[in-house]
């Protein structure tokens, strides 16, 4: 087996008086593919950082290979001091990397490298610093929520860019599919010290509460053993002049143990106010229309919508997502078509960007919206001090201003507000950004349990998956198309995700590329792209390795005994030899299409 890529021993770290890194372990080998998980604030993004020497433990060993190269994705990357963001992206290139790389990412990632870092959204600047760290292709990729601000398209291409990688990788996410299909094995951090499993995320969930289950016998065990010694202090000396000294030393030492464990974070304990019941008939749409100037951001849609259906919205970064959840709410006038919201309808809204949240407002200000000590929830009072315990907030931080809250607390508490609120038609957009997992399941179940309707706007698949009835879906040029389950249902009767063809940004790239073609100057026409010139000269090259692969696999086929012997290897290895066939015969095809295009342009 070959030795580790980079290697973390006995880390330890304290932060404000307090243990964060109690003997945390993480080792990474060529090919590995590890999840990173735990609970906001464990450490997790601390350890990727202490593994990218951004910073440093207090005690602990990093050892990486000399030769290996590393990457890291911070949460919030920095791209101050360069003038373009191919400048940006380029100066994380090695000496022997590939240029072409760069221009190539951006592309495919929708920007031009032309932008200015300084006036990019959000979700322009992870895109940029996610062609970075994939344009050297480096041995080993450190990604700390590489999905936050993307949108599905993006996420889904992601996915795949990075399955194709031969990097080994950590990464931290809460999106669970992401974790799901491009893990091998899976790191817990909890409580200071880490755990391995060698199954990817898949496996994880019904290892973990295995291990809190053995945890809690232990704990009960632990519990009892000092029950029993205490009734022993108490009634069994009464005869004697000396304790046993060993005995109360025994005692001594498990009440110790029960001080000094530390538990395990409490959950998030989470209700909803429920309001009035609504009319059965929740929302009415028929042929709803919007657009702005000569653009169509909503095309012709109807829908009907019930009481307690679940639906999700979904589709690329400005294809409308929140201009139809403004019309089917109210809160914005169709420009054609009819709208009619059913009886009783009060909403309770999740602000997707924060927008709500005053930086100079207390926690406590902000859950009780500005006045007294208490909240109603479902018709009971309940204080303030309480309710923050349930979004896992400590007494302490009533007084705490939002600023000074991380981005996954400040999710808990915009969460909290609005699930305070009396509702029976809840609008969710994206409630699982800086969600831990766990948060995430208990959201599930207030969902689930809810007995309204709930309309959330998610790029989550695993999420959709789990609470909608219905996917609205954007198909592009303001059309929107519903489909009954959660999104894999979608994708079943669709034929692709939002990510595949028909999708807007694609088309919309598609368009860019055609005006700019159009405005070049006239001897520009005629020639092969950048692109396209250096797939015809690496394509027989790529060709070339893959037939040089496939020569292993059918070397290792045409053994009698490999079957006998390994028929679950045989039967990998059959599967990527025809993997391997269909990569060539479409690398073929692709060249054969350039060189055609090639000698008709040069006559």
């Amino acid at each position: 087996m070959a030795p580790p890529l980079l290697t973390l021993q006995g880390i330890e770290l304290t932060i404000s008086g307090k243990p964060l890194l109690e003997g945390a372990e993480l080792s990474v080998s060529p090919g590995e593919r590890l999840a990173l998980v735990g609970r906001n604030g464990s450490g997790k993004s601390t350890l990727l950082r202490i593994a990218a020497a951004q910073t440093e433990a207090d005690k602990g060993v990093r050892f990486f290979q000399p030769d290996a190269t590393v990457r890291y994705l911070p949460q919030e990357p920095d791209l101050s001091g360069f003038d373009t963001v191919l400048d940006y992206v380029e100066a994380g290139l090695g000496p022997g990397d590939e240029p072409y790389r760069a221009r190539y990412l951006l592309d495919q990632l929708g920007l031009t490298g032309d932008e200015d870092p300084a006036r990019l959204s959000g979700g322009e600047a992870r895109r940029a610093a996610i062609a970075r760290v994939l344009a050297p292709e480096p041995d080993v990729l450190l990604l700390d929520e590489p999905t936050n601000h993307l949108d599905l398209p993006a996420i889904e291409w992601l996915e795949k860019e990075i399955a194709s990688l031969r990097s080994a990788l950590v990464i931290i996410s809460h999106d669970r599919r992401f974790l799901q299909t491009l893990t091998n094995a899976t790191v817990w951090l909890d409580r200071g010290r880490t755990r391995r499993l060698d199954r990817g995320f898949g496996d994880f969930e019904a290892w973990r509460d295995q291990v809190l289950e053995e945890e809690e016998r232990d704990r009960h065990k632990l519990d009892r053993l000092i029950v029993n010694e205490e009734h022993w202090v108490r009634h069994g000396v009464s005869g004697r002049r000396k304790r046993n000294m060993g005995r109360m030393g025994r005692l001594a030492e498990l009440r110790s143990q029960v001080r000094e464990q530390r538990k395990v974070l409490g959950d998030v304990q989470i209700s909803v106010s429920e309001g009035a019941v609504s009319g059965k008939l929740v929302i009415e749409a028929e042929h709803i229309s919007k657009a702005y100037g000569e653009r169509v951001i909503v095309a012709d849609f109807s829908t009907r919508i019930l009481r307690g259906d679940r639906i999700g919205v979904v589709g690329p970064n400005g294809a409308g997502k929140t201009t139809l959840i403004s019309m089917l709410t109210g809160a914005l006038e169709p420009d054609t078509g009819k709208l009619r919201l059913g009886a009783n309808v009060q909403m309770a809204s999740l602000d997707q960007k924060r927008i709500s949240l005053e930086a100079d407002a207390t926690l406590k200000d902000v859950l009780t919206g500005g006045g007294g000590d208490f909240i109603d929830i479902n018709g009971e009072r309940k204080h303030v001090i309480g309710y923050m315990k349930d979004f896992l907030f400590s007494p302490e931080q009533a007084r705490t201003p939002v600023s000074r809250l991380s981005g996954g607390e400040r999710g808990r508490l915009v969460l909290a507000r609005a699930l305070s609120l009396p509702s029976n038609l809840l609008v969710l957009d994206e409630p699982t950004n800086d969600l831990d997992l766990e948060t995430l399941d208990l959201l599930q179940e207030m969902i689930a349990d809810y007995p309204g309707t709930v309309l959330v706007v998610s790029h989550d698949r695993d999420f959709l998956d789990r609470v909608a009835t219905s996917v609205i879906v954007s198909e592009g040029e303001g059309r929107f198309v519903e489909y009954a389950g959660g999104y894999s249902d979608m994708v079943s009767q669709r034929g692709f995700g939002v990510g595949g063809e028909g999708a807007s940004r694609k088309q919309e790239r598609e368009k860019k590329r055609a005006a700019a073609a159009a405005a070049a100057p006239a001897k520009a026409k005629g020639r092969l792209s950048f692109k396209q010139k250096h797939a015809l000269e690496t394509i027989p090259g790529r060709i070339d390795e893959l037939r040089a692969k496939q020569a292993v696999l059918q070397k290792k086929i045409d053994d009698p005994a490999f079957y006998t012997k390994d028929p679950n290897g045989f039967a990998r290895a059959t599967t990527d030899y025809g993997a391997l066939q269909q990569k060539i015969d479409g690398l073929e095809q692709e060249w054969l299409e350039l060189e055609m295009l090639r000698e008709e342009l040069e006559g």
